[in-house]
């Protein structure tokens, strides 16, 4: 395997239109990446895409791990945490496939962890005003009312609490319990989050444009924010009565 210390794990379902070019964007940054490809059972061939990609040449630097179906977001991330700190690496990176995350933001996120300290970074929408391109009306207010939300109920004082494009150090995935973690769509942000901030890891918001996806099919439905929503009360009542692990020295 190639040397990094940084793998970037981007979750897929039908992104045929999307995968190699992210891939091959942030492979063309200056800062050396991996990255770790979870596919879930992809009927248009996402998976297949990826591994011509790793036999021509790309061995060692990108990586794939094909699932038998759609198991949710939350547990493909699990999967891709574990295996990376089951391979070194130090930094690790949430990212979708779909250039609603800017790759050349990346590296913004790093040097929040790697050279101000932090230990965790979270491209954010909303810590500078609404930072959103193309989405409609109606979604940019479901997802802005959603952050407020779980602020208002848990206390919790990140702006972006449903944010998906993060950089965690090692450290914070080995402490935090992940097998206890629930949620399984964007819930699962929130409680990675807000799981974090109650064992006391230090945590920023960078200030990010997301822009909607210019190809494919959103994965974004009702369902998965009502999971969000409505595990918020949960977590608020895990905040009083949970005993979380305590913060590594």
């Amino acid at each position: 395997m190639s040397v990094a210390d940084s793998i970037v794990i981007i979750p897929t379902y039908n992104e045929k239109e999307n995968i190699e070019k992210i891939i091959r964007a942030v492979f063309g940054l200056e800062k050396r990446f991996h990255i770790l490809v979870i596919d879930d059972g992809s009927p248009d061939g996402t998976a297949a895409i990826v591994q011509r990609m790793i036999d021509s040449g790309l061995s060692g630097r990108l990586h794939l791990i094909e699932r038998s179906g759609k198991l949710g977001l939350g547990t493909a991330y699990i999967t891709g945490f574990k295996w990376a700190l089951a391979n070194g690496y130090e930094y690790i990176f949430e990212m979708d496939a779909d250039f609603s995350h800017d790759p050349n933001d990346l590296p913004r996120l790093y040097s929040a962890c790697h050279d101000e300290g932090y230990d965790l970074a979270i491209g954010s929408r909303y810590v500078s005003g609404v930072n959103v391109v193309n989405w409609p009306i109606g979604r940019v207010l479901m997802s802005y009312f959603a952050s407020y939300y779980v602020r208002l109920i848990t206390g919790f004082k990140i702006h972006d609490t449903t944010a998906g494009f993060k950089c965690y150090k090692r450290r914070v995935l080995e402490t935090i319990e992940l097998d206890k973690i629930r949620f399984k769509g964007y819930g699962f942000q929130i409680e990675m989050k807000f799981t974090a901030y109650k064992i006391g890891f230090r945590i920023k918001e960078v200030p990010v444009v997301f822009v909607n996806r210019r190809e494919g099919v959103s994965k974004m439905s009702g369902g998965i924010f009502s999971e969000a929503l409505f595990g918020v009360m949960r977590l608020r009542w895990d905040g009083w009565f949970r005993k979380y692990p305590p913060l590594p020295r």
